[in-house]
């Protein structure tokens, strides 16, 4: 009976409380961000195909749904001003506004602002709200729109209730169903902490630790503020230069997404913050999910608290129009505190006409209010010419907007190729990668043909096809060998790419695309899957490398140099490359770039393997190439890497000796990158899969399928 009490299952067992793997060993490389999104999270099933079910999507419908929506307040939330305009664009503003170019991860395209750590960032408080007023539309439309899709259209289609004329829409992004762990936000243990946690040097903006563009744990962009809470709007101004142009944006983008979006809705704090209740991920289950919950006072409308600020940016806040610009320019402004006790700027001797009216009582008026960052628009020399030109010209202000807004909420989608719907622009966008398609009818064995008879070596061929295919991003779907801009600026100057060796390579493989009416992108790839087929022949297994013909070749002018640098591989440890020394480790350097390919660890294992034996290694490195028969397919790799009769020693920095344990003689050398595969107990357990005696023809197959994934990684005309 003394018994009875106890917990039936081992205490923290399946939640967090319990010590895990990660806690006792909080050093070990993490392999998860591999398998994340496994299909055993999808409640919908492997065989689900979310563009199968768009095409059943009535797409009038819906638009005509969310309108109606826009104006149809309830009791729980009401809207101010009886428009939900407002928070449906912070809702947008604020799922796609978390993209950052340095990595492609963040942005709208996964719908992973249902989960945390978004879902409770402070920056994203009661956007909860706005996804339960949604609710009813995704259950309408169920499986034919995701959530991803209708976070993205719902701030669309709120501007267009408001008088906006959008640029257009694209579907086609499908929902994750588990939180993304591969996307590093910061090292700061608490939302907002102190940004010089994330600068160098808080006077320069672009010391911001790289990958990160937002100035603090749980922000979206800039402290609505001031640097740490502290107004100066120029110094404001150079963090959102900064923060924006990590999203890709110019200074002209820039201030028009930034007025565009402070156009309409309003900032809340009409209230004591202290009396809201935690965030979503940290609320009692009563709550239902939702956070930021007050019991204590009103709570809604007029006496709502989110971020702290207070007040409308315009006169006419559920109005497309110029007003932004009006009032910034028009009137002085001085710094003011909400009723929240948050720093804002409000105008001095504002007419009364000017004033926007009370969200619930249009008969009281109170003062409009701009930001730090509000204030940036007009104290900052360059902002303040772009900011005149567009309160001279709405039309122009419109213009420009739209087509921002349309890049903020596009730029993970990936190219056009993955856009689905009737809205989609004809225009083709610089920042979409452009590429136009290539000949699908060519003698493909002809070509093979050809490339076999050049001089070219196995290791230039297959070297030449993997850096070709290894810029691309499952995080945007930038990137990758179609479009062929390895020979192309930025691309053929890369350290990484060896432009020598490159420039030779493609004069021989150029003119024989030329003579076949082939694009230069699919006769890299092929070479590539002629030097794997001799090198698996060599090793006594005789296969053929799949191939789809149909890549394109971008021109320059389908190329942006400046937006292609950040793909520049300053690592790569399939070829064991790494442009310095860096405070990360290889090994996670390695895992970063197989997760952003779309690898798993398996695949990541066995094309290591096969790469060091094909000899691909940067500058022809002996480091890792654990075989004396480089160029043929073999699991040489794995079988010498898990070979007890080597002692393995350090011998420098990312340096290690193979030492045979009787005779002392150094039989091989290698990197970290290399014997993480024999140390780190997952990945060694796929080592010795491959090492065994009766896996030598899996090898190669398996190789193969993970080599083809990466080639056609890009060929979202495939799916």
């Amino acid at each position: 009976m003394q018994d009875s009490g106890k917990c039936p299952v081992a205490h923290g067992a399946m939640t967090t409380v319990g010590q895990t793997n990660a806690n006792w060993w909080p050093n070990a490389l993490k392999l998860d961000i591999l398998h994340q999104h496994d299909a055993k999270t999808n409640p919908l099933g492997a065989d689900f195909d979310y563009h199968e079910e768009l095409k059943k999507l009535d797409i009038p419908a819906l638009k005509k749904d969310l309108h109606a929506l826009m104006t149809d307040s309830q009791d729980w939330w009401p809207a101010d001003w009886g428009h939900y305009g407002g928070l449906f664009i912070r809702l947008t503003w604020h799922a796609a506004g978390s993209y950052r170019i340095a990595d492609g991860r963040g942005g709208a395209g996964t719908g992973n602002q249902r989960f945390a750590p978004l879902n409770s960032w402070p920056d994203n408080g009661n956007l909860d709200k706005a996804r339960r007023l949604l609710w009813p539309i995704k259950k309408k439309y169920g499986n034919k729109v995701s959530w991803a899709d209708l976070l993205a259209y719902a701030g669309t289609i709120a501007y267009e209730s408001m008088g906006l004329k959008t640029f257009g829409f694209a579907f086609g992004r499908a929902d994750i169903w588990a939180p993304e762990i591969d996307i590093y936000w910061g090292s700061e243990k608490e939302f907002l902490a102190p940004s010089e946690q994330r600068y160098e040097n808080l006077n320069d903006a672009s010391t911001l630790e790289n990958p990160l563009a937002a100035t603090h744990m749980g922000l979206i962009y800039v402290n609505p503020e001031g640097v740490d809470g502290k107004p100066d709007p120029l110094k404001t101004a150079a963090m959102v230069r900064e923060t924006f142009a990590r999203m890709a944006m110019n200074d002209e983008e820039t201030v028009a997404l930034t007025a565009g979006g402070h156009t309409v809705g309003k900032a809340h704090g009409n209230g004591n913050p202290a009396n809201n209740g935690p965030a979503p991920e940290g609320a009692p289950m009563e709550e239902a999910g939702l956070g930021w919950m007050n019991h204590t006072a009103r709570s809604i409308g007029r006496n709502t608290v989110t971020s702290g600020l207070e007040g409308a940016w315009t006169t006419h806040p559920t109005l497309w129009d110029n007003g932004y610009f009006k009032l910034l320019l028009e009137y002085e402004w001085e710094l003011t505190k909400s009723p929240a006790g948050a720093n804002q700027w409000e105008p001095i001797a504002i007419r009364d006409e000017d004033k926007p009216v009370d969200v619930e009582d249009p008969s009281k008026r109170y003062n409009p209010m701009m930001t730090d960052a509000d204030m940036a628009m007009k104290v900052d020399p360059a902002y303040r010419v772009i900011s005149e030109k567009f309160a001279a010209d709405q039309a122009y202000f419109s213009e420009v907007f739209a087509r921002a807004w349309f890049k903020l909420t596009h730029r993970d989608l990936g190219p056009k190729a993955r856009y689905v719907g009737p809205d989609v622009p004809a225009e083709d966008l610089i920042w979409q990668d452009p590429v136009t398609p290539g000949n699908k009818n060519f003698d493909v064995d002809a070509v093979k043909a050809k490339i076999a008879a050049t001089d070219l070596s196995i290791a230039e061929l297959v070297t030449t096809a993997w850096d070709s295919a290894r810029t691309f991003r499952g995080s945007d779907k930038r990137g990758g060998a179609n479009g062929s801009r390895i020979r192309l600026a930025p691309q053929k100057d890369w350290a990484g790419n060896e432009p020598a060796r490159l420039a030779r390579v493609l004069s021989i493989l150029e003119p024989i695309a030329q003579a076949a009416g082939a694009s230069i992108a699919d006769v890299i790839v092929l070479a590539g899957s002629v030097g794997i087929e001799k090198a698996a022949k060599e090793a006594g297994v005789n296969v053929t490398v799949p191939f789809a013909a149909g890549r394109g070749d971008a021109t320059p002018e389908q190329t942006d140099e400046a937006s292609f640098a950040v793909l520049e591989p300053i690592h790569d440890g399939f070829r064991n490359y790494l442009k310095e020394d860096y405070a990360v480790s290889p090994e996670e350097l390695l895992l970063d770039r197989a997760q952003l390919i779309g690898l798993t660890a398996p695949e990541m294992t066995v094309l290591i393997g096969g790469m060091r034996v094909l000899g691909t290694n940067f500058g022809g490195s002996k480091s890792g190439v654990f075989t004396d028969r480089v160029g043929a397919l073999t699991n040489d790799f794995f079988v010498n890497l898990t070979d007890m009769t080597y002692v393995w020693e350090p011998a420098g920095e990312n340096l290690y000796n193979l030492r045979n344990r009787k005779s002392g003689e150094v039989k091989f050398t290698a990197t970290r990158a290399d014997l993480v595969f024999g140390s780190n107990s997952i990945l060694r357990s796929y080592s010795e899969v491959y090492a065994q005696d009766d896996n030598r023809e899996k090898f190669v197959k398996d190789f193969i399928a993970a080599w083809t994934k990466v080639m056609n990684a890009d060929r979202f005309d495939l799916a």
